[in-house]
C-alpha cells in the first residue's frame, strides 16, 4: 500500500515552525527545571530532565557566554533562556519565510 505524499515548500516550512516551537517547549521546561528542587529520585524522571538538559543546553549555552547571570541579592538571574527564545521565534520565522518563497 501505497500513500501518496505531496510535500510542497509550505509543508516543509510548518515543519521547520513545529519544530521551533518544539524545542521552544523544551527550552521552558528547561526554566521551569530550574525553579523547582528535585524531590526523591525517580529514575525515569532524571532520564527525561537529563534529555530536555542535554538537548537545550548547547543552544543556551551559546548566550551564556555573553550574558552573565545579574546579580540579585544572594541570587542571580540567567537571562540567557529569554534571549534565546527571542532569537529562535525571529530566525525560525525568517527561515520558514524564506522556504516559503514570501
Amino acid at each position: 500500500m501505497s500513500l501518496p505524499l505531496a510535500v510542497t515548500r509550505g509543508d516543509v516550512a510548518d515543519y521547520v515552525e513545529t519544530l521551533a516551537l518544539v524545542y521552544l517547549v523544551l527550552i521552558f521546561i528547561r526554566i521551569i527545571m530550574t525553579w523547582i528542587p528535585r524531590i526523591p529520585y525517580n529514575r525515569y524522571l532524571a532520564a527525561a530532565l537529563k534529555f530536555v538538559s542535554d538537548v537545550t543546553d548547547p543552544y543556551l549555552n551559546l548566550f551564556r557566554r555573553f550574558l552573565r547571570p545579574v546579580r540579585l541579592g544572594p541570587g542571580a538571574l540567567d537571562l540567557s533562556p529569554i534571549v534565546a527564545t527571542f532569537v529562535l521565534l525571529i530566525v525560525s520565522s525568517i527561515v520558514a519565510n524564506i522556504i516559503r518563497g514570501s
